[in-house]
C-alpha cells in the first residue's frame, strides 16, 4: 500500500460515489434494505408461541453473521471486481487518493448498510419475536466493528481470485458455505463434536460469532472470549496481509 493515512475529506468523496453506484442498482439495494425485515417476517410466521424466545436468540444473531456476510463481503468482492475491470481503481490511484483510502472508501456504503441492517434486525427482530435486547450492547457493538475491516479485507483478498463480476458468486461460495457451516451462524460450536468445534473455532468469522452471541446473550466465559478475540485479530492481520501483497489494482490481461 502507498500510505496508512486516511483523509476523512477523500473517504468521503469516495463513499458518495460508491454509494451512487449502488443506488443505481435498485434491486440489489432493495434485498439488502429489506433483507431484515423480511427475515424477521418469515421466521415470527414459523414458529409458535412456545418456541419463540430461544429460538429467537440464536436466529437474530445469525441473522446479524448472514447479514455480514452478505452485505459486506460478498457485495464488496463483486465491487472491487467492477471497479478493477473498469479501471476505475487505476485511474483512482493516479490522484491523491491513497490506497487504503480506496479499498475503505469503496466500503464504507456496504459498511453502513449492514450496520443500519442490523440495527434494524436488532430491534425489530427483538421486538417481533419476543427475544430479549442485548445483554452487552457494547459488546456486540464491538464484534460487528470488528468484522467489518475483517469481511472488507476477505472480499479484497478474494477479488484478486475473480476473474469479472459474473464468477464473484463463485469464488465467493466457499467461504459462505463455510461461515454458514461451521462458524457458529446458527448451529453454536459447542453442540458439535468436540474435535470438529476445535477446528471450526479457527474459521474466519467464529470468533466474531462468539463475541455476537455473548454480546447478545452472556454466558461466553472469559477465556472463550479472550481466544475469540485473539483468532479475529489474527484473521484481521492476515487478511491485511494478503491484500498488500497480492491485491490487483489493473485486470488481468
Amino acid at each position: 500500500m502507498s500510505t496508512l493515512t486516511l483523509n476523512p475529506g477523500r473517504l468521503a468523496a469516495l463513499g458518495r460515489s460508491e454509494l451512487t453506484l449502488l443506488v443505481r442498482n435498485r434491486a440489489a439495494l432493495s434485498v439488502a434494505l429489506l433483507m431484515p425485515l423480511m427475515m424477521v417476517f418469515v421466521l415470527r410466521s414459523s414458529l409458535d408461541e412456545d418456541t419463540v424466545g430461544s429460538v429467537a436468540e440464536a436466529t437474530l444473531t445469525g441473522g446479524i453473521g448472514m447479514v455480514l456476510v452478505l452485505v459486506v463481503y460478498m457485495n464488496l468482492v463483486s465491487a472491487y471486481v467492477a471497479r478493477r475491470e473498469e479501471l476505475v481503481l487505476k485511474r483512482l490511484r493516479t490522484g491523491e487518493a491513497g490506497d487504503l483510502e480506496i479499498l475503505v472508501g469503496t466500503a464504507l456504503p456496504a459498511a453502513v448498510i449492514a450496520l443500519a441492517q442490523i440495527t434494524v434486525l436488532a430491534l425489530a427482530g427483538a421486538a417481533a419475536l419476543g427475544a430479549p435486547l442485548p445483554a452487552n450492547p457494547l459488546l456486540l457493538a464491538a464484534a460487528v466493528l470488528a468484522a467489518l475491516p475483517l469481511l472488507a479485507g476477505m472480499a479484497a483478498a478474494t477479488s484478486v481470485v475473480t476473474r469479472n463480476v459474473e464468477t464473484a458468486g463463485i469464488t465467493t461460495l466457499p467461504l459462505f458455505l463455510i461461515t454458514a457451516l461451521g462458524s457458529g451462524l446458527f448451529l453454536p460450536l459447542d453442540s458439535l463434536p468436540d474435535a470438529v468445534a476445535s477446528v471450526c473455532e479457527l474459521l474466519p468469522l467464529s470468533g466474531v460469532m462468539t463475541l455476537v452471541r455473548a454480546g447478545w446473550s452472556g454466558g461466553v466465559e472469559g477465556g472463550e472470549m479472550l481466544t475469540a478475540a485473539v483468532t479475529t485479530l489474527a484473521w484481521i492481520m492476515v487478511t491485511v496481509f494478503a491484500v498488500q501483497r497480492w491485491f490487483r489494482w489493473e485486470p488481468r490481461r
